[in-house]
This record gives C-alpha cells, structure tokens and sequence, in this order.
C-alpha cells in the first residue's frame, strides 16, 4: 500500500515524495479512506503512530480539491492541548501542503496576539489552536467559525486531562451543526467516548493498537527507590555515556526547576519545560535538546504529548504520573516510528499504587531493576 494507490493528489504526493514518505503507517491506511469520503471518524492510536498525517493529508486534498464558498473564511478547525502539539501540528501542515494554494495561522497562548491576530486579518482556510487562545479571540470577534466545514479534536484525552471539557463544549457550540468532525485520541476512556457521542455524527471507528497500548519497540523497567534517592539514581544512570539524551517527566514544576539545578551542579548540561516557562524559553530547550546541545530535557506533562523528536533514546519517569494513561504519553516519546527506545521508572513507596495502575491498564509488569 501507497499513498498513490489510496489517491492522494499530486502535489501532496510530492510533498511526501521529498520526505520520504511512501508508505502510510496502519492509522494513515485507515484514516485516510475515511476521511477522504467525508465521513466523521474517532479514532484511536498510540503516540508516534502517524495520526497527525492521517487527518492532515485527507484534509488538505479534501479543501484543495472544493472551493471555498466564501473567500477568506476559516473551513477547517484543529483543536489541541497544548501550544507544542499545536506548533508540531503546524510545521506538519507546512511540510504536506507547501505546493498548495491554502493557508493555515497558528494560534496559542503565552505570547502576545498582535501577530496571531494579524495573519487571521489576512486570511486563513486551516486555523490550529488551543482552547484558551481561541476563545480569547472568539469573544474579541477576531475569529468567526460560521464557515468551518471540518472540525478536529486532537489529542482529545490529554484535552479533558488538562480540564478543557468546558472549553471544548463551548467552543463545540460555535461550531456550524453540518460539518466533518475527526476526533483523536490516545487512549480512548469512557470519558471521551460520551464527549464522541456527542459531537459525532455516524461515525466511523479505527483502531489500530490496543486502548492504552505501549510501543512494542520500549524496553521498560523500574527502580523502587525513595524520594530523596531518585536524584542521586539519576545522576548514576546518567554517568553512562552512552545515553545521548533523556527526556525526564517530573510531576512538579519545581520538581523540575530543582531537578535541573541538580543536574547542572554535576556539570550534566539540562534544561527544564513546564507551564511557567515563556513560550520563547520552551522553544530555545527543545531546539536545544533536538540539536544535543543539552543531554537532559526535564518536563512536566505539559510535554508529554507534542515533542516529536527524531531518535530519543531514553525516557525517564522520575516521578509517577496520578493519571495511568500519562504514563503512556510520556513513554510514548520515545520507540517511536519502530525505533527502539527505553523507559525507566523511579518508584517511591508512596507511588507504588499509581505503578499498580498503570501496570494495570498497559496489561504489563515492569522489569524491576537493582539500585547499584
């Protein structure tokens, strides 16, 4: 199976041709079809799997293939979490539609609007945004949603975590009651099966690995080891060298500032990632961290979704998530594409119930490793 023989256009097969792309992974395969029929769709894949090519591709052919009934009117509304889904979700659209004739604006939080505002101003047919920043321009009348023919809830899971259940269902609201609506998720709980019930039209259903999977390319043990251990464990597991980067998921913000503290007195070059930091700092440690210029990125679950980074060999959980399927995302960062990656869990005695948990719902036990 190739993209030519599920009709793909060709100015998007050439964009994919210069990637590299010619195989559609199982989730693309699946979607693509679908969406490409107008049909609503829920569906369901582990990180890493390719779902943001399979909404994506189906959604630029569909739009460059009918004109727009209006000129100048937003036609299509991706929804995500967080502002680094959104920006990877953007750079995507970049990369698949740069020999077509449409514009897509991308719009979040933490920074100021002046210029957000101004790209809306000029135009868009694809507008990507978190929950907050849109409504903020909704209510400033900059953005209007009456146009929108295809709806996308991305990373819908992550969403209701994070407590967008309300936002959602407002902007949902706003939304024209005839229109293609794509929801996708990593895990698919009860929570967001009512949320599909609801915004969902007939839909069709595809799934590609169990609910709550990991990847089978992860190798994934456990350390139980108390609280005011986990630092020095770190630092030991770090003086391998060759354990290039580490992607490290704290539960904290401060956990992680404090984390990185540590690091850095041990001469381990590491910055953190969390809500706190500006936009502008965020960037500058994942384009440090993709570059190697830093070997330890620390983040709080903020990160856990959104961070596509080519080869990252090693995820440490330093502290357990409350939530299973997070446990999920975060080791979702690495083993991706079929690559092999590892995952190492710290587990203190008072966690030890959200490892059951999380064992619980991957259908795994952890490999439990020794403290040296």
């Amino acid at each position: 199976m190739t993209f030519k023989k599920i009709n793909i256009i060709e100015p998007i097969l050439k964009a994919l041709e210069e990637e590299k792309y010619s195989v559609p992974t199982p989730i693309q395969q699946q979607a693509i079809p679908v969406i490409l029929k107008g049909n609503d769709i829920m569906g369901c894949a582990q990180t890493g799997t390719g779902k943001t090519a399979a909404f994506a591709i189906p959604i630029l052919q569909q739009l460059a293939n009918r004109p727009a009934k209006q000129p100048n009117v937003i036609r299509t509304l991706i929804l995500t979490p967080t502002r680094e889904l959104a920006i990877q979700i953007s750079d995507n659209f970049t990369c698949y539609g740069r020999y077509l004739q449409l514009k897509h604006t991308l719009i979040f939080g933490g920074v100021s609007q002046f210029h957000q505002v101004k790209a809306l101003r000029k135009g868009s047919d694809i507008l990507i945004a978190t929950p907050g920043r849109l409504l903020d321009l909704m209510s400033q009348k900059e953005i209007d949603l009456s146009n929108l023919e295809i709806f996308v809830l991305d990373e819908a899971d992550r969403m209701l975590d994070m407590g967008f259940v309300y936002d959602v269902k407002k902007i949902v609201a706003s939304l024209p009651a005839k229109r293609q609506t794509l929801l996708f998720s990593a895990t698919m709980p009860d929570s967001i099966k009512k949320l599909a019930g609801k915004i969902l039209s007939n839909p069709e259903y595809v799934s590609v690995d169990p609910v709550s999977s990991t990847a089978q390319s992860v190798t994934q043990s456990v350390y139980f080891v108390e609280k005011q251990d986990k630092e020095k464990l770190l630092a030991n597991i770090l003086d391998d060298a060759s354990i290039s980067r580490s992607l490290v998921f704290t539960r904290t913000k401060h956990g992680a500032n404090k984390l990185v503290e540590k690091l850095s007195r041990k001469g381990i070059s590491a910055a953190a990632i969390h809500g706190n930091k500006s936009q502008n700092a965020r960037q500058k440690a994942l384009a440090d961290f993709k570059l190697n210029s830093l070997r330890v990125l620390v983040a709080t679950d903020i990160a856990s979704r959104g961070i596509d980074i080519d080869e990252l060999p090693h995820v440490v959980n330093f502290d357990l998530p409350e939530v299973p399927e997070t446990y999920v995302h975060r080791i979702g960062r690495t083993g991706r594409g079929g690559k092999s990656g590892t995952a190492i869990t710290f587990c203190s005695t008072d966690e030890k119930s959200d490892l059951k948990n999380i064992e619980k719902l991957i259908g795994v036990s952890l490999t439990v490793s020794e403290v040296e």
